[in-house]
């Protein structure tokens, strides 16, 4: 049975927890045990059950109702099982958000048909749209709230489509849903008969897992070198390809071209080759010197050296950027000292309004469309193509500044 990971994402209080909550209990995913435990609790609070306490179970959680971490949560269906993961809505996690949108196949926007498209609304898909998350899923959530009116859900369902469009996000499918009451979550609403579409599950099992990209060039960053005896095992994740005994190879960025002499996995003899995502070691043929953060392709087929990159950066550290920022960029393994020589234009993430071109700051939340130079050439990828040499992230004083998007390959 196959899996598929998809992130649940939107406005703060918009639903989110109550919606995972509720589908681990339409899918038996719950111990009885549990069921009871969150029953109690609702009463104790003289609320009818509350299936976000799945979920925020963390007591400072409750007490502040909001999420404050990215949590990976399970589930099946006959067709496949599920991962979610569950991103904070809450402004100030932002960045855990975005942790969770980068692991996903596929995507969830939920939106409260009572307050409507919202801040974070709006912030959150622009991050799905940015990093190429183009299995969508909205789930019009508290239906509960309108008595089911297919007037009002035409009407905020209309204000949703206009905003994903000015995005370029097509979602797959609108769903009109009450996830406490569980209406057209996993069983048909029979207070919405004026629905003909899928219920949340049935929508869910139509999304496609992503292919292995073992049909892909060869991308291998070199995560470590451990010196065995006399081997020297270049250790780390085939991220797409296959890399195969015998195979020439070419490291980057020195350029240098050897042979595969041997492909190491754990407790395994007589290896032939490695995939996409697995984990493995190699060793060479010739005496060449790979270290960390060095790239091992294909000649031929090799991605792009360059040491000037366009890319669009969220900013989410409350200090501002300014150009004397020294800044360390991280893809993939490779680590290099920059500095961010041009920012083409400021964006407000929420309204996606231009608040400045050639500028010279970037504030908290914005997006920024910039040119970053690293002190020494760097291996980048297209991100829909390879998305670990096509995202990074940028450190300040040991603290991740800004997550980035490779948007031109230079």
């Amino acid at each position: 049975m196959d899996v598929l990971s998809f992130v649940i994402v939107g406005h703060v209080d918009h639903g989110k927890s109550t919606l995972i909550g509720r589908l681990l209990y339409d899918t038996d995913s719950l111990p009885p045990d549990k069921i009871e435990e969150i029953k109690k609790a609702s009463e104790g609070q003289g609320k009818r059950t509350e299936f976000a306490y799945l979920l925020d179970h963390l007591e400072e959680e409750r007490k502040q109702g909001i999420t404050i971490d990215t949590t990976q949560v399970f589930f099946k269906t006959d067709k496949r099982r599920y991962v979610i993961i569950d991103a904070p809505g809450h402004v100030e996690f932002v960045k855990n958000m975005i942790t969770g949108a980068s692991q996903a196949e596929a995507a969830v926007l939920i939106v409260d048909v009572v307050e409507g498209v919202k801040e974070q609304t709006k912030r959150h898909s622009y991050m799905l749209s940015l990093m190429g998350l183009d299995q969508v899923v909205v789930a019009m959530n508290k239906m509960d709230m309108v008595d089911y009116s297919q007037e009002h859900y035409d009407k905020v369902k209309s204000d949703v489509a206009d905003w994903l469009a000015s995005i370029d996000i097509e979602p797959i499918e609108y769903i009109p849903m009450s996830a406490i009451d569980g209406d057209n979550v996993a069983s048909k609403s029979e207070k919405m008969s004026w629905y003909k579409g899928h219920t949340f599950l049935e929508s869910m099992d139509t999304l496609k897992n992503k292919p292995l990209p073992e049909n892909k060039d060869l991308i291998f960053p070199i995560q470590d070198v451990y010196k065995v005896g006399e081997k020297r095992i270049n250790v780390g994740r085939v991220e797409s390809g296959v890399i195969k005994k015998g195979q020439d190879i070419k490291i980057l960025p020195s350029g240098q071209v050897t042979k595969v002499s041997s492909i190491e996995k754990f407790l395994e003899e007589d290896v032939e080759k490695g995939s996409a995502s697995e984990c493995i070691g190699m060793t060479t043929e010739d005496s060449v010197f790979l270290d960390r953060g060095n790239i091992v392709c294909l000649p031929g087929a090799e991605p792009v050296v360059t040491d000037a990159i366009t890319a669009s950066i969220f900013w989410m550290t409350k200090h501002d950027f300014s150009k004397d920022m020294k800044l360390t960029l991280r893809c993939a393994t490779q680590e290099a000292s920059c500095k961010i020589e041009k920012i083409n234009k400021r964006i407000n993430s929420s309204t996606l309004e231009v608040i400045g071109e050639d500028a010279d700051t970037i504030k908290n939340l914005e997006v920024a469309e910039v040119v970053i130079k690293p002190k020494k050439p760097m291996v980048i990828k297209d991100f829909n193509d390879v998305q670990e040499l096509g995202r990074f992230v940028l450190v300040h004083d040991g603290n991740i500044c800004a997550g980035g998007i490779i948007t031109t390959e230079n």
